[in-house]
């Protein structure tokens, strides 16, 4: 037996049409399927007591992004901006043409730009976290380049 794909990557939210909003129309992603479960066996299979749960599937590039609103039990609030070095999932990361630009909509739909994170090492490239409305991280690089390579990495070094 094999794993056979990478599924998704779950978000936790407080406002599910405010994080759809904001990965849609902000980050780009498509909607691709609703789900909403309750009780049993879904409260079994995320260790939490009387579950209701309101969930979105997003899109884009071939990444699915699960946004996961619980009505109970409620939300718990996070320490934010969640440190780097914490172990777990530590931001999403997107290659941009224009960081300004990118900055200045994104704030528009709620995120909040971490202005110590920001570098600029050379005319025309940078990189800056910014998080979502629910503090999640979000990494927006400007770089010349493929922007499907990962930052920094040559083509040719594969």
């Amino acid at each position: 037996m094999a794993i056979q794909a990478v599924s998704h990557i779950g978000l936790c939210v407080a406002d599910l049409p405010r994080a759809e909003r904001f990965y849609v129309e902000g980050l780009g992603f498509a909607r691709e399927a609703a789900l909403h479960v309750a009780g049993e066996p879904s409260s079994q299979l995320l260790d939490l007591s009387d579950v209701d749960l309101h969930a979105v599937y997003l899109l884009r590039d071939g990444v699915r992004i699960e946004l996961l609103h619980y009505v109970a039990p409620e939300t718990l609030e996070p320490e934010a901006p969640r440190p780097m070095n914490a172990r777990g999932l530590t931001h999403l990361s997107l290659r941009v043409d224009d960081l300004e630009q990118e900055l200045d909509r994104l704030s528009a739909l709620g995120a909040r730009v971490l202005p110590t994170s920001r570098i600029a090492p050379h005319p025309g490239t940078g990189a800056v976290f910014v998080l979502d409305p629910d503090g999640t991280r979000i990494e927006l690089v400007q770089a010349p380049g493929d922007p499907r390579q990962p930052p920094g990495v040559a083509a040719d070094a594969h």
